[in-house]
């Protein structure tokens, strides 16, 4: 759901993006500056100073936190929009917190007066700004999915150690105490043996529109766009609904799923990538310019561990409510089963018997401290102490892109090719029955409008890439291949070698 925030008549608009306009550097910096010599460790009565990019939506929430966090100071914001940096500029205004404010993140990591960075901007920057930020002595947190293909996420990873930064991703669910507790829990062995671990994520999505290309005339749309294609929009708003666009967005699988998906990976041994991933589903009843599905579900496979999936739904329960379907009780969460019993949570949660008795509460609080988390290995400078270190996010974003790798390779399909495909696989078969039940209440009938029907890939478990598509052509892994770098648009471009 899309967050508003009223804007703040704090600065006058015109002088603002005066000022905003005078901080735009006229160079486009491929590389910046390699770590200066004031990158030293803080020391422990020293303020950790911050500068914030991105604040539509997350990034809003972090300037928020962050303004009243003992021992930070925020020292800068950036937005590429000018409307949303005046207006987070003005709400610390309000506070008697002045700060650098800029519509250029290199002007921020050029500063000596910023030691590290939170970025919460588009998915299509996440892979470049993180990787300048290393390389300009800057520690970043960066949201999550940490980069938005399986090749610049790898070159973030590359980067922190590199430059020895301290990156931590977004998923806040690892600074989840409740979530803590259950994985304890499930891994002491009160419930038994794992038999499959379901993750979901039902959340509203309407249409985001379709209307003549245009042109946003208030902003740089070139450093808007950055590595991406420079092409004109066509949907309703320029913000939050790029999601739903491949260009320059990547869906709800690495949006939403990822924090259900990373939530699973704490239960089992889902370290190394699967032995194979696929995805099925489709984009229903909007008819707007999105691509990106509203249904669908994504299997996982690995040799030595119990059956994992994703489901997405963005469709309400039915015509016109608003609210949304629950899977054992939660619109989104994660569902362990184990022979005696289950675990239910999303933020905590409670482990239940077979018969849905409720054997224990677990207090979660949504990962509260995660930020705090942060902070406190930049003042350690010991990775060792972030709760989801750049590793952590590498992986969870990985098999959400390969994910949607295998959705953006498929084809259209019935149903029944869609159950041979699953290969027998058993709740994958019963959440696809589900999806024909959901999609039915709003008429749709897929024994008459198809699925797109993702290939199975076969991943590399030691290197980053495919090494095999069940059913697919010499062109398929040619599309695969592409899909796992894409292109970068020059000059926003990241190096081979970082």
């Amino acid at each position: 759901m899309k967050k508003k925030t009223p804007v703040a008549n704090a600065l006058s608009r015109r002088a603002f993006l005066a000022k905003a306009a005078a901080a735009i550097g006229t160079g486009i910096i491929a590389r910046v500056a390699p770590v200066p010599a004031w990158a030293r460790p803080i020391g422990a009565n020293e303020a950790v100073r911050v500068a914030v990019i991105g604040m539509n939506n997350k990034g809003a929430d972090h300037v928020k936190q962050l303004a009243g966090m003992p021992g930070v100071r925020i020292a800068a914001l950036c937005d590429v929009d000018p409307r949303i940096l005046e207006r987070e500029v003005g709400l610390l205004k309000a506070k008697q917190i002045d700060v650098f404010a800029t519509t250029d993140s290199r002007r921020v990591l050029e500063r000596a007066d910023v030691d590290a960075v939170v970025i919460a901007v588009g998915d299509h920057w996440h892979g470049l700004l993180t990787v300048w930020a290393c390389q300009a002595g800057k520690d970043v947190y960066i949201e999550k999915p940490i980069g938005r293909t399986i090749w610049e996420s790898r070159k973030i990873v590359e980067a922190t150690a590199k430059y020895g930064r301290i990156v931590q991703a977004g998923t806040q669910r690892r600074s989840d105490p409740g979530v803590e507790d259950a994985v304890r829990y499930i891994k002491e062995g009160h419930l038994g043996k794992i038999q499959w671990i379901r993750t979901h994520d039902f959340a509203l999505r309407t249409s985001i529109g379709r209307r003549m290309p245009w042109y946003p005339d208030w902003l740089d749309y070139d450093m808007y766009c950055g590595p991406m294609a420079m092409s004109p929009l066509e949907r309703d708003q320029l913000h939050y609904d790029w999601r739903f666009m491949w260009n320059p967005g990547t869906g709800d699988l690495p949006n939403l799923g990822i924090h259900e998906l990373d939530m699973a990976r704490r239960f089992a041994n889902y370290d190394l990538p699967p032995r194979r991933v696929m995805c099925v589903g489709g984009r229903f009843l909007n008819p707007d310019v999105g691509e990106t599905p509203n249904t669908s579900v994504t299997v996982f496979e690995y040799p030595d561990a119990p059956p994992l999936l994703f489901e997405l739904r963005g469709l309400p329960a039915k015509p016109g409510v608003k609210y949304m379907d629950a899977y054992r009780g939660m619109r989104e969460g994660v569902c362990v089963q184990c022979e005696g019993g289950y675990y239910a949570g999303n933020t905590g949660g409670a482990v239940y018997d077979n018969q849905g008795r409720q054997i224990q509460k677990l207090h979660g609080d949504g990962g509260e401290g995660h930020m705090a988390n942060f902070v406190d290995a930049v003042r350690s400078r010991r990775s060792g102490d972030l709760a989801a270190p750049i590793a952590v996010g590498f992986a969870s974003t990985a098999i959400c892109l390969y994910g949607n790798i295998s959705y953006r390779t498929g084809k259209q399909a019935g149903l029944e090719a869609v159950r041979q495909a699953l290969d027998g696989n058993a709740l994958a078969i019963e959440s696809l029955e589900r999806m024909q039940q959901h999609l039915a209440v709003h008429g749709v009938d897929l024994a008459k409008q198809e699925l797109t029907l993702g290939p199975w890939l076969h991943l590399d478990p030691e290197k980053d890439g495919v090494t095999a598509i069940e059913g697919g052509s010499e062109s398929t892994m040619d599309r695969v291949n592409f899909l796992l770098k894409e292109t970068q648009r020059p000059p926003y471009v990241i190096a081979d070698q970082v």
